[in-house]
């Protein structure tokens, strides 16, 4: 995608290309698709790397948001990709299952990201370049956040690799590296749960896990942890997921009950 003016496009979006055809290869074997995968691109830009996944994949579906690009790249694709133009923040998912690898904007990553992960059905898995920061806080470093706290139920998170700042052109002012989103064989939290779940990261992410307007008393946080053989939490400590998860489920038995 790159920086359009005159396609009603609501926001202005640019994005850094990824051309060397090695270093693509590269992350195709870093992510281990298969050529039995269906994959979904967002943004096919040149389509560098669109080309790259065609020779490997059985299926590419590719959005580019750019009319100058999109027409560009139509003639130059194989059969196997449908290459669409549009927002792809305002498109349809797929129906079928899928992966997803792609080189994101930078500037609407969490909004992308966010789409994904609420899907139905979710990607199998996800490969995504994007900011470094960005990538950290998706994996609930240095800390977890709302966003890393609603993926992990789904998803295992881990920075597969450091790009060069020259790999790109233009080539980009923060640090880049690639995020796997590694699918759970099973959500820690079942559909059933999930608007609890997300209520209670919600709700103790803004009011806090202890204080008047927490969702569980002292003692039962206590109680909880001690009983998953899981640390303590004092007020400065960082909560890790796993004693978000605890916390969680003990609310469903103990607190949710008496709220």
């Amino acid at each position: 995608m790159s920086k359009n003016q005159n396609n009603n496009i609501p926001y202005t979006v640019s994005q850094n290309f990824l051309t060397c055809r090695k270093t693509i290869d590269r992350l195709i074997r870093i992510a281990r698709l298969q050529n039995s995968d269906t994959v979904l691109e967002i943004g096919a830009g040149k389509g560098h790397i669109t080309n790259a996944l065609s020779d490997k994949c059985k299926k590419i579906i590719s959005y580019e948001i750019d009319k100058h690009l999109y027409d560009r790249l139509k003639y130059q694709i194989s059969s196997n990709v449908c290459l669409r133009h549009g927002d792809f923040l305002k498109c349809r998912l797929p129906h079928e299952q899928y992966k997803v690898f792609a080189n994101i904007p930078f500037s609407i990553t969490t909004s992308i990201i966010n789409k994904l992960t609420t899907a139905n059905p979710l990607p199998q898995g996800m490969w995504v370049i994007m900011e470094k920061g960005a990538a950290k806080r998706f994996c609930g470093k240095p800390k977890e956040s709302l966003n890393s706290l609603l993926i992990k139920p789904k998803y295992d998170t881990k920075i597969v690799y450091h790009f060069r700042r020259e790999d790109f052109h233009p080539a980009p002012s923060v640090d880049v590296v690639m995020l796997e989103f590694r699918k759970k064989e099973k959500d820690d939290v079942s559909s059933v749960q999930w608007n609890d779940y997300c209520m209670f990261i919600q709700h103790s992410m803004k009011y806090g896990i202890f204080g008047k307007n927490a969702l569980l008393t002292k003692k039962q946080i206590d109680t909880a942890l001690r009983l998953e053989g899981l640390p303590k939490i004092v007020p400065s400590d960082e909560i890790l997921y796993i004693q978000w998860f605890c916390l969680f489920r003990c609310w469903l038995r103990w607190g949710k009950r008496t709220k």
